[in-house]
């Protein structure tokens, strides 16, 4: 009975959504604002009843309803509570109902809005938003219905079906289900899934006012206005899943990192990739009314990535850790993607006069020239990714085989465009909006434009070193030599002080050229990490100083009330500083990262970097009521000799769904990451044991880089002001035009 009572909620559901459509296009070019008014109520009645249709499911994940297909496939009688709610999202049916459930919330508290001032904008927004969560929801109703139950037809195959097939018999009742994949056991994907569908969905919001500007003839910004905190927190969402995401891989897919360029990792992170140069680039609308048909691109391109990557996920075309089985819905997704990318092209190309820029680009050097290039090079990023993972599934097309494209693809082709990215993340906030040359950008920043213009004499001392190791002490009088002559020039021609961005950085990359490194990638990256976050700090302290001045108020209060004056800039600017120390760690472990490989018996110990690990002993046992079966390996870790403790990695296996997973024993330290894993052991003796270890330095910059992006995107998405009261800049309405025109 609760199964059929939630499938037919969900069924009312699509119903009353395709009404709002249909509703909401009637009340439109009938001119009946009495329809328009009935689909924004029928759309806000979608998320109470997919609620009422969500829970219905959780209801008999909870109690072992092994009757459902769904339910048997998910859950089992071991897993806790907390685990049977969260396999909600575990399987293919239950994350399609989740996913229209939080688009369903969405659009709701989207509609719930005062419509005063853009009532053009509401029946558009409703018929994309509806037509959206429409097609989700038919995936649910018609192909991967979460609450079908298990038969035999009377050919004798298994099917899933809502009711008796003619000529079926009932699958008999099973005694337990096969449980959760264990991989999704851990908390990580708890968090992570619920994290990227948020990103997902809430890019809808932005689309959806975008084509409602484009049907409307609105050229204005308006659009952009309305929908500038729902692209920052669809753009957090999207971020911290990401980065959940590559924690959960480093603790339990022993890949010895976080991030593989896994497929569907990459189907995530492209429309973050679109998402990013969205929110730089509308930027330049608002202030300079520019790049406005680019805007309307970026956000186009951003949606059909969205549906895209759910597309990757859940058709079955990519093997992956991460996807789904293979399944009927691949074709509906890419029809879908098709339609609503013609679809927005089209509305684009017929507004395509009235999206003319209203100021053109004087300079070069300009902050809206700058970030332009910005956008450009994530379009390359985007670029690079979307031809890596689509080339296995062309070649398999054309020739039957499927080609692998493998992470030294994607490595070597964005990491100069990466570098380039944090080269303008360090000098773009030193420039201005409009006209702005070289003599007055270096006028204002002097001694951080001279550091860019140092870089060739740093890196000649570092090629220098490189190729003459022999030498030693020459060399790195060279590199001394090449510091001091920089550093003289500075205070020569720019008559500052030493410590501003680019000399900070300037030191840091020889201070790291003498102790740690002399890999030429490395130091090039240590350097524009080092003058990102220099000319960051230096426009916090500037300001702040400043306002000391002006206001008479302490260092710590000024700067508190700077940033709650202006959170949209200070919060950019803590997100870069975030985005810097995740760099860090990204540099550490792609760079200097050590493995090493080895079968111990007990006593036996492994050497890597300054790391001795001495195997001490394995171990297995059941724990029958949570139904695992555990192999805990002890090795002991001394570093220069000190001992620094006992690690215990060790492998789970489940004997609900017969799968296991891998757990590394790690010993992090702000320098680097020990990561043990076990790979193998002599079930019979327990003496022996093959073990596997990493050594990651810098990698945990990358966690403590990621809390601090939290924090910026918090104060930059935070409420200030009732956007509706902000002028619109340069507004433009277009005439309709009517038949008899």
């Amino acid at each position: 009975m609760i199964a059929d009572f939630g499938f037919g909620v969900l069924v009312v559901t699509f119903l009353i959504t395709l009404y709002s459509v249909g509703a909401a296009l009637y009340g439109e070019l009938g001119k009946k604002p009495a329809f328009v008014e009935s689909a924004r109520r029928a759309q806000l009645l979608t998320f109470p009843l997919i609620t009422v249709s969500a829970l219905a499911l959780i209801y008999l994940l909870v109690n072992n309803d092994f009757e459902i297909e769904y339910v048997y496939s998910v859950t089992s009688r071991s897993m806790p509570f907390y685990l049977k709610v969260t396999a909600l999202w575990g399987g293919q049916p239950g994350s399609l109902l989740f996913w229209g459930w939080l688009l369903s919330a969405f659009t709701s508290a989207v509609t719930l809005r005062k419509w005063d001032r853009d009532r053009e904008f509401l029946p558009w927004v409703i018929i994309v938003s509806s037509v959206t969560l429409a097609f989700f929801l038919s995936m649910n109703v018609f192909f991967e219905n979460p609450f079908a139950r298990m038969f035999w037809n009377s050919a004798g195959e298994f099917t899933r079906a809502m009711f008796l097939p003619a000529g079926g018999t009932p699958v008999p009742l099973q005694a337990d289900g096969r449980g959760l994949n264990p991989l999704l056991r851990h908390p990580g994907m708890i968090i992570h899934p619920p994290m990227l569908y948020l990103g997902f969905v809430s890019y809808v919001i932005p689309f959806a006012f975008a084509i409602a500007a484009l049907v409307t003839g609105r050229s204005d910004d308006r659009w952009i206005r309305l929908t500038r905190r729902w692209s920052l927190w669809a753009w957090l969402f999207l971020s911290f899943g990401l980065l959940l995401g590559g924690r959960w891989a480093y603790d339990v897919l022993g890949w010895g990192g976080y991030w593989g360029w896994d497929p569907v990792e990459i189907a995530a992170f492209m429309p973050w990739l679109t998402g990013t140069a969205f929110l730089h680039s509308v930027m330049i609308q608002e202030k300079r009314g520019m790049l406005k048909q680019w805007n309307m691109i970026l956000i186009i391109l951003t949606y059909s990535l969205v549906i895209f990557g759910t597309f990757l996920t859940r058709s079955g075309v990519l093997s992956s850790v991460h996807a789904f089985a293979q399944s009927a819905v691949g074709p509906m997704f890419f029809s879908f993607i098709g339609v609503t990318f013609i679809t927005s092209m089209a509305l684009l190309f017929w507004r395509w006069s009235e999206l003319r820029a209203e100021t053109e680009m004087k300079s070069m050097l300009s902050r809206e020239a700058l970030f332009l290039l910005n956008n450009l090079l994530f379009i390359s990023v985007l670029i690079v990714c979307f031809s890596g993972v689509i080339s296995p599934l062309i070649s398999e097309l054309a020739t039957g085989q499927k080609i692998t494209v493998g992470p030294p693809f994607y490595e070597r082709a964005n990491a100069p465009l990466f570098a380039i990215l944090m080269l303008l993340m360090g000098i773009a906030p030193l420039s201005a909006w409009g006209l702005t040359s070289a003599e007055n950008m270096g006028r204002i920043n002097k001694p951080v434009l001279g550091g860019i213009l140092a870089v060739p004499v740093v890196l000649f001392g570092i090629f220098w070193n490189q190729v003459n190791t022999a030498l030693g002490g020459l060399t790195i009088t060279v590199i001394v030599l090449a510091v001091i002559l920089i550093i003289l020039g500075f205070i020569y021609m720019f008559r500052r002080a030493v410590w501003q961005a680019a000399v900070v950085a300037t030191l840091v990359t020889a201070l790291a050229a003498f102790t740690y490194t002399h890999d030429i990638i490395a130091l090039t990256g240590f350097f524009l990490i080092a003058l990102t976050l220099a000319a960051t700090l230096r426009e916090f302290w500037r300001a702040t100083r400043a306002r000391q001045h002006t206001r008479q108020e302490n260092f710590f209060t000024a700067l508190w009330r700077l940033v709650g004056r202006n959170r949209r800039r200070y919060g950019g600017y803590l997100i870069h500083i975030s985005m810097m120390l995740m760099a860090i760690g990204i540099l550490g472990i792609e760079i200097f990262q050590m493995e090493t490989q080895g079968t111990l018996e007990i006593g036996q110990s492994l050497t890597l970097g300054n790391y001795n690990i001495e195997y001490k002993e394995v171990a297995n046992w059941d724990d029958l009521p949570k139904g695992v079966n555990y192999t805990r390996a002890v090795v002991s870790v001394t570093e220069n000799g000190q001992y620094l403790g006992d690690l215990t990695p060790r492998k789970d296996y489940y004997y609900d769904s017969q799968q296991g997973m891998t757990i590394p024993g790690q010993y992090s330290t702000l320098k680097d990451d020990l990561y043990v894993l076990l790979v193998d052991w002599e079930p019979i003796s327990q003496t022996g044991a093959t073990l596997k270890i990493y050594v990651n330095p810098l990698v945990n910059w990358l966690w403590i880089g990621g809390l601090i992006f939290f924090v910026g995107i918090i104060i930059a998405a935070w409420p200030d002001k009732d956007p509706a009261l902000a002028p619109v800049h340069a507004a433009k309405r277009v005439p309709q035009t009517s038949a008899a025109d």
